[in-house]
């Protein structure tokens, strides 16, 4: 497998080396020491002090970010949570019974109910393993509390960790592994991450495995657009909190109020794009990377790319990863595809 100008893609880790710590049933250990957010320090400073300044994604998720995006699920415009929802309670039996996974691992852990609505399939036999695997240790914490309280006895445990660098450092599985990404978060991943992140995915994978991808599906601009300006001002929120995330983690002093939230759709990348605008000219101190920024009125900050498939392009993409799409369920608005590895 090639990345840019045919160089091999790397992967993120050695494959199949657990941590020498396990953990139990209930336990939720660090991927790495310190946690993964360790090295956040230089990633954004980098990320504000380039041409066009960004912030990565992943730092939308503190307390108040995923307080934010649960209600942001609940807006009448964001349709993505209600067809991925219905979309799995429609196909998870024949899911369950194809699969019979002996553990469920879910990356980038988020609310529990399509789990729950997989680990009441499996109830009829006997619960498999669940591990959450999140960059958010709140939300590891709370995943394997909840599952633990529902379903007692069962083996709940997490890790916390970035997907996009952690995966290879996961408890090996006890056996048949149901992998899940829900809410196309595979969506926030540029092409060359996401063909990373996936080549990760199949190392996961042995040969009675599968991978269960959500995915957004693209549709007319209008209704994607909405999705991410919706009239009561919550996904701007949200949007902004990320400034609040920032100021802790670098010792910043964004004033998040200072900006305007902006997501538009980009029809030749297939993507929507996220933007916070600035109404002001500020002088920005980065403090723990020791560097002040300027940012002008009208200057933008990136902070998301939420790219939109197709099945034909989903299906391509597994297939880049070395897996083979073995089922596709959709409602017309969202994507769910079962993968298998290449040569099960």
């Amino acid at each position: 497998m090639t990345g840019p100008e045919g160089q091999p893609i790397p992967l993120n880790g050695p494959v199949a080396v657990p941590p020498k710590d396990e953990g139990k049933p209930g336990s939720v250990l660090d991927a790495v020491e310190g946690g993964p957010l360790a090295g956040a320090v230089s990633g954004i400073v980098q990320g504000l002090t380039a041409k066009q300044k960004k912030i990565s994604p992943r730092y939308f998720y503190d307390s108040a970010g995923s307080s934010l995006f649960e209600r942001i699920t609940q807006l009448p415009e964001y349709y993505l949570t209600r067809s991925e929802n219905a979309v799995v309670e429609r196909t998870v039996d024949a899911i369950v019974r194809q699969v019979a996974p002996q553990e469920v691992l879910e990356l980038g852990t988020g609310s529990s109910k399509k789990i729950r609505q997989i680990l009441d399939a499996c109830s009829q036999t006997e619960l498999p393993r669940y591990t959450a695997f999140d960059i958010d240790r709140g939300a590891v914490t709370t995943a394997v509390e909840t599952i633990g309280q529902a379903y007692p006895g069962i083996d709940a445990r997490g890790v916390v960790g970035d997907f996009e660098k952690h995966l290879s450092l996961l408890p090996q599985s006890p056996g048949r592994r149901l992998v899940v990404f829900f809410g196309s978060i595979i969506g926030n991943l540029d092409p060359w991450p996401r063909r990373r992140f996936l080549a990760n995915v199949r190392t996961l994978l042995g040969p009675r495995d599968r991978f269960l991808l959500g995915v957004d599906l693209k549709k007319e601009p209008h209704v994607l657009e909405a999705a991410y300006n919706d009239a009561e001002g919550i996904i701007a929120e949200f949007n902004r909190n990320i400034l609040n995330v920032v100021n802790r983690l670098v010792d910043a002093n964004f004033d998040p109020g200072a900006f305007r939230h902006q997501a538009i759709w980009n029809e030749d990348d297939g993507r929507i794009e996220m933007y916070l605008i600035a109404e002001t000219r500020q002088e920005i101190l980065l403090g723990a990377g020791g560097v002040t920024i300027t940012v002008e009125p009208g200057e933008t900050i990136w902070t998301e790319s939420s790219y939109k498939f197709t099945r034909r392009g989903a299906q391509g993409m597994l297939e880049e990863a070395k897996m083979r799409l073995d089922a596709w369920h959709t409602d017309t608005m969202f994507g769910l595809a079962l993968a298998a590895p290449d040569g099960s």
